[in-house]
């Protein structure tokens, strides 16, 4: 009976082993991904709105209801943006001026 339990115990502490190492793996393996992109999310925001507004255009024309939605959507998409732009603006300004 000694032996059996024995056994058990080297096979369970070795799976626990093996999943507390992959575990940790799997853990750090994505941390590199989990990075604020704040200036690219807001140039693919506004890449993609454009583009959704082009297709509404060309489908449906430039006055449709689904362009108008798209081209407002675009308006808010800039909008969002110009914190990012007006931040680096006043930074190459002052820096000039030095």
């Amino acid at each position: 009976m000694k032996i059996n339990l024995h056994v058990f115990r080297s096979v369970f502490g070795k799976a626990v082993l093996a999943s507390a190492a992959l575990g940790g793996f799997l853990l750090f393996a994505g941390a590199p991904g989990a990075k604020a992109n704040a200036w690219d999310d807001c140039n693919r925001r506004v890449s993609y709105t454009q583009y959704r507004y082009n297709e509404a255009a060309e489908r449906y024309g430039p006055y449709s209801s689904a362009a108008r939605h798209w081209a407002h959507q675009r308006h808010e998409a800039y909008e969002r943006c110009d914190h990012y732009r007006d931040r680096d603006y006043r930074y190459h300004r002052d820096w000039d001026r030095r």
